[in-house]
């Protein structure tokens, strides 16, 4: 079973900062057209793991398709940070892209193929 770590990151210009904690036991390689286009991997978490520690102003928000994931970019660097959305159930949810986590190695990271293009 993986173990919850606590990790910090940002987007490549530094304004946006975070901290949260995860077990990083389900980082998605999804094929849907955003992730696919941007490289996005995400790790799920509750909000409550995740800490906006600075940057606040420089999110931008993007919505596409059925506008279910808010997408939080950085105004000046243009990164792909994080996206708040919902569960099926409803509960509330963070999705961090993991390429913005200090010092990650993605070679080192089980991906876990997610079918977004076709829901």
């Amino acid at each position: 079973m993986a173990e919850n770590k606590t990790y910090t990151g940002g987007c490549h210009c530094g304004q946006v900062r975070f901290e949260c904690t995860t077990d990083m036991a389900m980082v998605t390689a999804c094929n849907c057209s955003i992730c696919t286009k941007k490289g996005l991997h995400f790790v799920f978490m509750p909000p409550t793991s995740f800490q906006l520690r600075a940057g606040a102003e420089n999110l931008k928000e993007y919505l596409f398709n059925r506008h279910a994931i808010r997408h939080q970019l950085c105004v000046d660097c243009g990164v792909d940070v994080f996206a708040r959305g919902n569960k099926p159930d409803g509960t509330d949810i963070v999705a961090l892209n993991v390429s913005c986590i200090d010092g990650i190695d993605l070679s080192k990271i089980t991906m876990t193929p997610v079918d977004g293009r076709n829901r």
